[in-house]
C-alpha cells in the first residue's frame, strides 16, 4: 500500500494511537486479538485500521527477516557525493537507486555530501562489485566514502507515536 500522505483534517486519539503501536509491534495480530486488547469491538477496530491505512497512516505490511539467515552479513554505509546538484544529476541517481535491491535505503541530505546510502550485501568482494558496477559508475557521481558496521547495535523501522 503507498501512502498519500496523512489527512490534515484527521486527527488520531489514545486508541488509534494505540492501534499504530501495537501494530507495528506485530502486523499480524488478529483484528479479533487487537479489539480485544484495546477494549473495543471488532467492527470499530477494523474501521479505524481501514481509515488509518486510507489517510495514509499505515502504509504496508511486512516481514522482518534475518540478513544472516539470508547470508547478508555484510552492512555498509555509503556517503555520495555528485559533481552537480542539478534536477538532472539528482533524479539519474534516484532513479538508478530505486531498483537496486542492495541499497537498502537512500536518502538525499544536506551537507559535506548529496547522498547517504545503505547497503547489503554477502560480503566484501560482492560490495566491491556493487561499488565499481553500480555506484560509481553512474554519470555525476564524484566521490564516494563507505563505513562498514563492526556491530549491529539497534536497528529498527518504528515511528515514535504520539499525540501531536
Amino acid at each position: 500500500m503507498k501512502s498519500t500522505g496523512a489527512s490534515a483534517g484527521m486527527v488520531l486519539d489514545k486508541v488509534d494511537q494505540r492501534i499504530l503501536a501495537r501494530l507495528q509491534e506485530d502486523g499480524r495480530v488478529s483484528m479479533a486479538q487487537l479489539a480485544r486488547e484495546l477494549h473495543i469491538s471488532v467492527t470499530p477496530c477494523v474501521e479505524r485500521v481501514r481509515r488509518l491505512e486510507k489517510h495514509g497512516y499505515i502504509v504496508g505490511y511486512r516481514a522482518d527477516l534475518s540478513p544472516a539467515h539470508l547470508g547478508q552479513n555484510l552492512l555498509a554505509y555509503v556517503q555520495v557525493a555528485l559533481d552537480r546538484t542539478t534536477p538532472e544529476v539528482f533524479d539519474r541517481f534516484r532513479t538508478a537507486m530505486e531498483v537496486l535491491e542492495f541499497v537498502q535505503e537512500a536518502h538525499m541530505v544536506a551537507g559535506g555530501f548529496d547522498y547517504l546510502l545503505k547497503i547489503r550485501v554477502r560480503d566484501m568482494k560482492e560490495y566491491r562489485s556493487v561499488l565499481s558496477s553500480h555506484i560509481a559508475c553512474i554519470k555525476g557521481v564524484q566521490q564516494t566514502h563507505t563505513y562498514f558496521v563492526m556491530e549491529e547495535v539497534k536497528s529498527s523501522s518504528k515511528v515514535r507515536v504520539q499525540a501531536r
